[in-house]
C-alpha cells in the first residue's frame, strides 16, 4: 500500500468522523445534549466504529478495484423529543452531515493549491476533495439512512411523511443492493461531472 492511498484512505475515515460528529453538533445546538453525553461528540475513531459502514463495506470497495468509495461511521444517537421544532430541527441536523464534507473538501481544495504538486500530500488532498463532494452528493439521496431522506421527510407534509416512512426499515437493505451492484458504477459516473464541475468553477476562482 503506497503512501498516497494509506493517507487517501486517513483522511477518508476523519471526512466520516467529521460528519457524524456535524449532525451531533448541532443536535446539541438545538437542545438535544444526546450525542454530546454519550461521548460522541469527538473525533477519537474508536468512539466512531460501525463494523459495517467502517471497515466491512470500504474494504470491501476498495479491494474490488472500484473508483467509488463509500463508508459511513456509527450513527449519533438523536432524540426529536428534546428539539424545539422536531421536524425542522432534525432536517437541520440532517443537513449538517453533507455541509461538514463540503467544507472539508473546500478546504482539502485550497491546500491542494498551496502544495507543490510534486508532493505526495498533492495527490491526497485531490483524493480527499473529490470523496468529500461525493460523500456529500450520495448521502443527499433520499434513501434511508441517508441524510437525503432524512431531509425529504422534513420537507414533506406529515401525512407523505408518514407513508414515506413505512419503506425506512428498507433502507439499508437498498443502500447496500445499490453499493454492490453495477450501480455503483453508474453513481460515479453520475458523480463524476458533478465533482468536475466544482473542481473547475473553484480553479477558475482559487
Amino acid at each position: 500500500m503506497t503512501l498516497e492511498i494509506l493517507l487517501t484512505i486517513v483522511f477518508f475515515a476523519l471526512s466520516v468522523i467529521i460528519h457524524e460528529v456535524s449532525h451531533g453538533f448541532i443536535a446539541n445546538k438545538l437542545g438535544d445534549p444526546t450525542a454530546k453525553l454519550s461521548g460522541r461528540l469527538t473525533l477519537n475513531p474508536v468512539s466512531h466504529i460501525d463494523p459495517i459502514g467502517s471497515i466491512l463495506v470500504p474494504a470491501l470497495l476498495f479491494f474490488s478495484g472500484t473508483k467509488f468509495l463509500f463508508g459511513w461511521a456509527k450513527p449519533v444517537p438523536i432524540n426529536p423529543i428534546n428539539f424545539t421544532n422536531p421536524k425542522k430541527d432534525i432536517l437541520k441536523v440532517s443537513i449538517a452531515g453533507p455541509v461538514s464534507n463540503l467544507i472539508i473538501g473546500f478546504i482539502a481544495f485550497v491546500v491542494w493549491r498551496l502544495v507543490p504538486e510534486t508532493l505526495v500530500l498533492s495527490s491526497v488532498m485531490v483524493n480527499t476533495f473529490s470523496l468529500n463532494i461525493a460523500l456529500a452528493i450520495f448521502n443527499m439521496i433520499p434513501v434511508f439512512p441517508l441524510d437525503g431522506s432524512k431531509v425529504l421527510a422534513g420537507l414533506l407534509p406529515y401525512n407523505l411523511e408518514y407513508k414515506y416512512r413505512q419503506y425506512e426499515k428498507y433502507g439499508t437493505f437498498i443502500l447496500l443492493f445499490i453499493i454492490f451492484t453495477g450501480l455503483t458504477g453508474v453513481i460515479f459516473q453520475f458523480f463524476a461531472p458533478i465533482i468536475l464541475g466544482i473542481y473547475s468553477l473553484l480553479t477558475f476562482w482559487i
